[in-house]
C-alpha cells in the first residue's frame, strides 16, 4: 500500500521508511508540515505517519488541514508526549490512532495494518477472492490450499487489486499505489507485474482471477471477463 511518512528527525524517518518497504509498502517521506500537506493533498495515499513536532507547520495543523478539505485517510500520530490531554488533542484533531516515541517498529507495523482494515477496506488480515487467500498479517498467499511464493512488489500488487474486488483499476491508479515517488517509468511496468501474477496465482488453476479491462486496467474478480 501507498504509505507517506512526515517525521523530521533523519534516523526515525529511515527506520521507519525502510521497515514498510521491507514490508511491500511504497513508501514517501517528507521532513516538514507544508510538505506533508502537499503531498496529502496531491496523492490517494492508503494511511499517513505523522509526527506532531514539524518544522514550518506543525503535524497537528496539518491534520486538521486535510480534515478539513475532507480527506479521509487513516491518520497515525508519532510524537514524543505521552500525556492523556496530548493524545485527546491529537485524536479530537482527525487522528486515527496515536503512537508514543521511542516505540518498536512491530507494534507501528500491526497498527498501520489495522488502520487498512477499517471500512472501507476489508475488517480483517484474510483477503479472499474465490479460492485465493492473501494474509496481510503472515504475508502468505495461497489459492487452492497451495503456497504461492510472491515478490513483495508483487504481494503489494495483489493487496491492492483484492482490496478492490470486482473494480476496474486503471494503469495509473496501479503505480499510485504500489510504487512511490522515487519510482519513474512509464506504466508498461503495471504489465510486466500483472504477466508475473498471473504465471503465479492464475496459470494452472481452474478459473482465471485477474482480467484485462481493454483500454483501462485491470481487475480482480471470480467472474468471467465480458469486456
Amino acid at each position: 500500500m501507498r504509505i507517506l511518512v512526515v517525521e523530521d528527525e533523519l534516523g526515525v524517518a529511515q527506520f521507519v521508511k525502510q521497515g514498510l518497504c521491507e514490508a511491500g509498502h511504497a513508501v514517501d517521506v517528507v521532513r516538514d508540515g507544508l510538505d506533508g500537506l502537499s503531498y496529502a493533498q496531491a496523492v490517494n495515499y492508503d494511511v499517513i505517519i505523522l509526527d506532531i513536532m514539524l518544522p514550518k507547520m506543525n503535524g497537528l495543523d496539518m491534520l486538521r488541514e486535510i480534515r478539513d478539505q475532507r480527506n479521509k485517510t487513516p491518520v497515525l500520530l508519532l510524537t514524543a508526549r505521552d500525556g492523556v490531554d496530548d493524545r485527546v488533542q491529537g485524536l479530537d484533531s482527525g487522528a486515527d490512532d496515536y503512537l508514543v516515541k521511542p516505540f518498536a517498529f512491530p507494534e507501528l507495523l500491526a497498527r498501520v495494518r489495522a488502520l487498512l482494515r477499517r471500512p472501507p477496506m476489508q475488517t480483517n488480515t484474510l483477503l479472499q477472492s474465490a479460492d485465493l487467500e492473501l494474509d496481510t498479517a503472515s504475508r502468505e498467499v495461497r489459492r487452492a490450499g497451495q503456497i504461492i511464493e510472491l515478490s513483495p512488489r508483487e504481494f503489494s500488487l495483489l493487496e491492492l487489486l483484492l482490496r478492490h474486488p470486482n473494480q476496474v483499476l486503471t494503469r495509473t491508479q496501479i503505480i499510485e499505489h504500489v510504487w512511490n515517488f522515487n519510482f519513474y517509468s512509464d506504466t508498461k511496468v503495471v504489465d510486466v507485474y500483472i504477466g508475473y501474477l498471473r504465471r503465479k496465482i492464475d496459470d494452472g488453476f481452474g478459473s482465471t482471477l485477474i482480467h484485462t479491462i481493454r483500454g483501462v486496467g485491470y481487475r480482480l474478480s471470480a467472474e468471467k471477463n465480458n469486456a
